[in-house]
């Protein structure tokens, strides 16, 4: 008898939405675009004008759908996709610790090709 097959653990994942992000790999291999969603239990984001598919929508007056073809975005494996530095280098993701004073300690994502830091946060 055969087994179910059990879920993966959730990937940890350290891209953000609002990242900008270049795909590696795949059809829309060099673009570019802006997180819109990250699915954390799928280890999956969603990346703005990347990964288009045509959506078919039947009308339904009741909800005012129109129908048709539509295209909109799919999601994309975390692996295939890489954070852009503000020089538009494509690099993976560290961390470092960060004083503030008084004792407060806060840890920040940096880019590890240039250690630029990518928290905007103050």
């Amino acid at each position: 008898m055969a087994r179910k097959k059990e879920a993966p653990a959730p990937a940890k994942i350290r891209l953000k939405k609002g990242d900008i992000v270049k795909v590696m790999v795949g059809r829309d291999k060099g673009k570019q675009g802006r997180i819109l969603e990250v699915d954390r239990d799928r280890g999956k984001v969603l990346v703005e004008g990347c990964m288009m598919i045509k959506r078919h929508t039947r009308p339904n007056p009741a909800r005012q759908i129109k129908g048709g073809v539509a295209e909109r975005e799919s999601f994309i494996h975390v692996s295939n996709v890489m954070v852009v530095t503000s020089n538009g280098e494509p690099s993976r993701i560290g961390y470092r610790v960060e004083e503030l004073g008084g004792g407060v300690v806060r840890r920040v994502r940096i880019a590890r090709k240039t250690g630029e830091i990518l928290d905007k946060k103050a």
